[in-house]
């Protein structure tokens, strides 16, 4: 009699159910034997939402876990086109250096060493190969045999002679405008 008369237990609680999986499972498996009866029993109800929230969470879990993945292999992807890129730039500066090299090979010049390029050069590291001689005296039999010419280490002559003025230059270049309008005129 103590029995019958004794109060009903009140239904467990989401957060009860959340807190033992146990206790969640137990409420699930006498729940889903009668599913018409125990559409609303107020603890049937509470479980379900405890399986769904507890669905939610590893839901998120997975999710979570996805992107650090997904974000791992797109790091891993930059890296790698960053090193092809590193790659392709390395190869085009050696192919730029075995061209330039083979440019001052026929000059006889040696490539510079990239080591040293902040050491600046002293004479005797400069290439004389392909370079003109500077003479002094004019070269006999050649373009310049006129002693009035000589060159200032070039392979241009440069005249030696000094410049007329400007009035004279002026004067002569008139008179031979007139010459040459006499001959044509007879």
């Amino acid at each position: 009699m103590v029995a019958g008369c004794a109060k009903e237990p009140q239904p467990r609680s989401v957060s009860e159910f959340l807190d033992n999986p146990i206790l969640l499972e137990a409420a699930m498996v006498r729940c889903s034997q009668d599913r018409s009866g125990t559409r609303y029993d107020a603890e049937c109800v509470n479980a379900r939402q405890a399986v769904d929230r507890v669905q939610a969470k590893e839901e998120a879990a997975a999710k979570a876990a996805f992107e650090a993945r997904s974000e791992s292999k797109r790091n891993a992807l930059r890296r790698t086109q960053a090193a092809a890129a590193e790659a392709r730039r390395r190869a085009a500066e050696a192919q730029r250096q075995r061209e330039e090299a083979e440019y001052l090979a026929q000059f006889g010049v040696s490539p510079p060493d990239e080591t040293t390029t902040a050491e600046p050069a002293v004479e005797g590291d400069l290439p004389e190969a392909g370079a003109p001689v500077a003479r002094d005296e004019p070269v006999s039999g050649g373009a310049y045999e006129d002693p009035s010419l000589a060159t200032d280490g070039g392979n241009a002559p440069v005249s030696q002679l000094e410049p007329e003025s400007p009035a004279t230059d002026l004067e002569s270049i008139r008179d031979e405008l007139r010459r040459r309008d006499e001959e044509g005129g007879d």
